[in-house]
């Protein structure tokens, strides 16, 4: 497995394909084989991505002062440093998607471009959500991720979120599942509480080609977050992808299809 060192870290990595690079970083709890899982670059593009601080296979944990969106920013450029890259777009899933924006808002220069999918973030903390990731954060602290999830599934939170969106409820059972769930839960009591910045009067100033997804039906990411992003970034494109609760094969096929399109629309150099 590729890494890079960086600030003590050994940060694990993966890539696909040659040409313009296009990091695309996974959400809260995942690792690199979530975008690589939803999405394979066009011929012409190189799928960059890596396991954030406390996830996946990136080691140490580290300071925890530096587990937030700020330092897995500053962690993407220490990325492109090691890869050489000048430049690339830049975008994300859920956290990697707040990343990408922290990004892009601190080094512009270094943006091509921008794809934001299923944001759970504005410009403040995840207010919707984050007292139930508290909430799990303390039952892994409290009975560990076997017990902690037993009690998880017997409350009133999981009952109501897997009656409106069964994925979603899904997605936090395997914060629970994840092999470091005791040794990383710190990342569920930081990250949404954490905010990719704070005045989204700044995002008026992204003058890259930005592509945002969203999707109904799924109440940690409001498919009204990405109507307010594209509304407020200039020039932005706004895409609905078919949620996951309708149909995961339609949902992966507009994944592909929207950010495929918008990348040889807007970067082919062919």
């Amino acid at each position: 497995m590729p890494f890079f060192i960086h600030d003590g870290l050994n940060f694990h990595y993966l890539e696909r394909g040659t040409g313009t690079p296009f990091i695309f970083q996974h959400g809260l709890g995942g690792d690199v084989s979530q975008p690589f899982g939803i999405f394979r670059p066009p011929p012409g593009f190189r799928l960059l991505a890596f396991d954030c601080r406390a996830h996946g296979e990136t080691r140490p944990l580290g300071e925890a002062e530096k587990i937030g969106l700020g330092s897995f920013a500053d962690d993407l450029l220490a990325f492109m440093e090691h890869l050489r890259l000048r430049s690339a777009v830049v975008g994300g899933i859920s956290m990697g998607a707040a990343v990408a924006l922290n990004f892009t808002l601190r080094f512009p220069e270094r943006v091509l471009g921008l794809v934001l999918s299923r944001r759970a973030w504005l410009d403040g903390p995840m207010l919707r959500n984050s007292e139930i990731y508290s909430r799990i954060a303390h039952l892994i602290r409290q009975h560990g991720p076997e017990r902690g999830l037993e009690f998880f599934r017997q409350s009133k939170d999981y009952t109501a979120l897997r009656r409106r969106s069964p994925d979603s409820a899904n997605s936090l059972v395997g914060q629970f599942q994840n092999p470091r769930a005791a040794e990383t839960v710190i990342k569920l009591e930081r990250i949404p509480a954490d905010s990719p910045n704070r005045d989204r009067r700044k995002w008026k100033c992204i003058q890259v080609p930005t592509l945002v997804l969203a999707t109904r039906q799924d109440p940690i990411h409001p498919f009204e977050y990405g109507e307010i992003l594209a509304r407020e970034i200039p020039g932005a494109e706004f895409k609905e992808l078919t949620p996951k609760s309708v149909s995961k094969e339609n949902h992966l096929a507009d994944v592909q299809k929207f950010i495929g399109d918008f990348l040889a629309r807007r970067f082919s150099q062919g």
